[in-house]
């Protein structure tokens, strides 16, 4: 195998986790706030708020690491 093509396994990898991980955490995050939504039904407009607020900066962190894994894959060319 290519010393090379580590760099891109490891690129796709890690992008995939990073995917993997931002999909889960914003699942979770979803689930949470439904549930306390369910609960205090008053409550959910404020609910709503934290967590699309908490939903995009999650998605920032796997933007910037999805970022990081094109830089390996193009840096290892």
């Amino acid at each position: 195998m290519d010393p090379f093509s580590f760099g891109y396994l490891g690129a796709g990898l890690g992008a995939g986790l990073v995917a993997l991980g931002a999909g889960l955490g914003i699942g979770r995050l979803a689930a949470s706030a439904l549930e306390g939504a369910a609960r205090q039904p008053e409550a959910s407009g404020d609910l709503r708020t934290t967590m699309i607020i908490a939903a995009a900066l999650i998605e920032g962190v796997a933007l910037f690491g999805l970022v990081i894994c094109i830089i390996l894959a193009t840096a290892s060319a």
